[in-house]
Formats: C-alpha cells, sequence, structure tokens
C-alpha cells in the first residue's frame, strides 16, 4: 500500500453535515457514516484532529439577528459544538476508533481541556482527537478554530468536507455554468470571495502555509481516496 499523501490532517465538518436527512439536531445514522469514514482512513495510518460546527443546533450570528446578545449567542455555539463532539465520539468508539474530545471551555465531566500537547500526544498514540468549543472565544467561526487547531497540531492540511465536490466561480446549487476548480490559490479566494471559509480563517491558511482541501463527505469513501492520491475536490494552497 501506497503512503497517504498527508500523515496528519485536520477533518473540518460543518454542524449541518451531522443533521443528515433531518436538517436539524443530530442523526445517529449521518454519525455512524462519518465514523466509518474517519475509520477508514485512520486504517490508512491517518491522524485525524477534528473540528465540528455546531450550527445543526445553534448559530451565534443568527442567534444575535434575532435578539440575543452575541457574545451568549457564541458561547451557546460553542456548547453545541461539544454535543456534536461527543456525538461523533460515541460513534467513533463504537466503530473501534479509540477517540478523545478535548474542548476549549471547561466540561470536565464530558471532555478533557484543550491542551496543545495533549492533543498531539492523543494523535501519536493513534487516537482521533475531537477538538471542540471553538476557538473558546466570541466571534470565531470553527473554520477559524479549524485552521488554528490544525496549525497549532501541526497538521500537513486542512480537510474541509461539505455538501459540494469542491471550490465553484460560483454557487453550484444555484447556477449549472458553474466551474469547478481542481486547485486555487489563497489569493485568488481572497480577491474573488470565495466562501470557502471565512477571510480570517483563509488569511491564517495562507500565513501558515496550510493547504485546505474541500471535498464532498457525503460521498462514502471520499476523504479516503484523497489521502490515498486520487485527484477529488478542490485544493486550496500557495500556487
Amino acid at each position: 500500500m501506497s503512503k497517504p499523501v498527508y500523515g496528519r490532517v485536520l477533518l473540518k465538518l460543518s454542524g449541518e453535515i451531522l443533521a443528515g436527512k433531518r436538517g436539524f439536531g443530530v442523526d445517529p445514522v449521518k454519525a455512524k457514516a462519518l465514523a466509518d469514514e474517519v475509520k477508514s482512513v485512520r486504517d490508512l495510518g491517518v491522524e485525524v484532529g477534528v473540528v465540528i460546527g455546531g450550527g445543526n443546533i445553534i448559530r451565534g450570528e443568527l442567534a444575535e439577528v434575532q435578539g440575543m446578545d452575541r457574545v451568549s449567542a457564541d458561547y451557546l455555539g460553542m456548547l453545541a459544538t461539544i454535543i456534536n463532539a461527543i456525538t461523533l465520539q460515541d460513534a467513533l468508539e463504537k466503530n473501534g476508533c479509540q477517540t478523545r474530545t478535548l474542548t476549549a471551555i471547561s466540561i470536565s465531566q464530558l471532555a478533557e481541556p484543550y491542551i496543545r500537547r495533549r492533543a498531539v500526544r492523543h494523535l501519536e498514540k493513534g487516537r482521533v482527537a475531537i477538538l471542540a468549543g471553538g476557538t473558546g472565544n466570541p466571534y470565531f467561526s470553527t473554520d477559524t478554530a479549524a485552521v488554528l487547531r490544525a496549525t497549532e497540531i501541526e497538521a500537513e492540511a486542512v480537510m474541509k468536507g461539505t455538501k459540494v465536490d469542491g471550490v465553484y466561480d460560483k454557487d453550484p446549487m444555484k447556477f449549472d455554468d458553474a466551474k469547478k476548480f481542481d486547485s486555487i490559490s489563497y489569493k485568488e479566494v481572497i480577491e474573488s470571495d470565495l466562501k470557502v471559509m471565512d477571510m480570517t480563517a483563509i488569511t491564517m491558511a495562507r500565513e501558515n502555509d496550510l493547504p485546505i482541501v474541500v471535498f464532498d463527505v457525503n460521498c462514502p469513501g471520499n476523504l479516503k481516496k484523497i489521502l490515498e492520491g486520487n485527484n477529488l475536490g478542490t485544493t486550496v494552497g500557495a500556487l
């Protein structure tokens, strides 16, 4: 078997992915499917960290629009990411993957506190490390948290699992003539205002020369295929 393209990755998932067909809350069937994807790349020997959003439960910026204090709403969003993390941890462990959840806000009855060296040690021991609670600060998205954590744990790439198969010049859900990129530079993403990740996350990735691979996580086997060297999705990097 050939060596995987990356030895250590950070998998970024939106909370909406975990909702599955329900569209809201947690779908145990989808959690199991995501666990299968992660296990398939662990079986390749790839070390995997995971950051998952909380949008299937609450979004801080939307709650603010509806009248909630933004800081309070963002903290609720962080709690939502922890709910999702524990859900995914349960599915992974039932699938035979040793998993640890580490959180940026203290919730000791459920998870370990996020300490960079501890997270790295878990990865080195072959455990999946789910890094929850965002950055622990309001006003920062889980996209930014993913790039920050990936940089801290020295991941070789961020694997951004979405419901589309890559980055397009416009929304492929709305425009039939949307053009897909096999690769694109950080600069192009920023200048064209492509919604790959928020600008804070993209800028941080560029400053740390951290590739972002955008792919369709709803298609079984895609994550493994990319790490085996197949040309799927879109790679954002320093071209």
